[in-house]
């Protein structure tokens, strides 16, 4: 019984993450895309993506790109119907998701060090 309890509890972390990714990816393409940007607008766009994510229920998560993906998208809920300039939130955000995503490729592609000087020795 425990086997399928894990499998329960990953299919939910995995649901919660894909929300989580789902959120995230549709404010920051409206950020990106929309020239007509108003706090109005954004409140908007956020209750309704909003929807989708209190759908899925909370999961703890371990994982250290996982966390910050999790805070950003509180960061993005917590600038709804705040006065900050949309502009500044946008810059905020934007620039949030881009560290994100640096980090993200930093452990993706791990660059080899001193490729070219062992090959030498070997010859």
């Amino acid at each position: 019984m425990a086997a399928s309890r894990k499998a329960v509890d990953n299919a939910n972390r995995l649901r919660y993450v894909r929300a989580l990714e789902r959120f995230h990816k549709s404010i920051i393409s409206y950020l990106s895309n929309t020239d007509e940007l108003t706090n109005e607008k954004y409140d908007k766009k956020i209750q309704n993506a909003q929807k989708l994510l209190n759908r899925v229920e909370e999961i703890a998560l371990y994982k250290g790109e996982l966390q910050d993906l999790q805070k950003l998208v509180k960061k993005m809920i917590a600038y709804k119907e705040s006065q900050e300039d949309i502009d500044n939130i946008k810059e905020e955000i934007l620039y949030s998701a881009n560290q994100l995503d640096k980090s993200k490729n930093a452990r993706r592609y791990k660059k080899e060090k001193h490729k070219g000087s062992f090959e030498d020795e070997w010859e």
